[in-house]
């Protein structure tokens, strides 16, 4: 895999390692868990997990369109994972929060990412790894 990835570009390469760490991280979960969840639904558990937004404010917050978030927000809620409730504020709106099991396999879920992290940094040092994570985070805004 090495060998075809020197002379692959910028964009491809992020999105070889995306795909790559996701396979990893999706085949470990299924490992220890019956539960399945899929890559949309974890994206919405991880941005609700400590929250209780609405529904419609997922929905602005997400790179989904707002039908794929409605239909992934009834799929947590048919697997136990999420609860929705009135909103204190609007008879129309409803709110969102994670179950106790929601809480339980996002904190599992975030452990399995720290685990692979660590194995990262073991291979490429913990120096790269660092200098590696400066750069996703800075503003690529072109």
């Amino acid at each position: 895999m090495t060998e075809h990835l020197n002379n692959v570009g910028l964009v491809n390469l992020i999105i070889e390692k995306h795909e790559y760490v996701r396979h990893m991280i999706e085949s470990l979960w299924e490992e220890q868990s019956d539960i399945k969840i899929s890559q949309t639904e974890w994206y919405i558990m991880h941005k609700i997990y400590g929250y209780k937004p609405t529904i419609s404010d997922v929905s602005k917050n997400v790179t989904i369109t707002r039908q794929a978030t409605h239909k992934n927000i009834k799929s947590l809620q048919a697997k136990g994972l999420v609860e929705i409730s009135n909103s204190e504020n609007s008879k129309r709106d409803k709110c969102i929060s994670l179950t106790k099991l929601g809480v339980q396999c996002c904190d599992k879920h975030t452990e399995l990412k720290s685990n692979f992290e660590n194995k990262v940094a073991l291979i490429i040092g913990e120096d790269r790894l660092l200098i590696l994570k400066d750069i996703l985070k800075a503003n690529w805004v072109i």
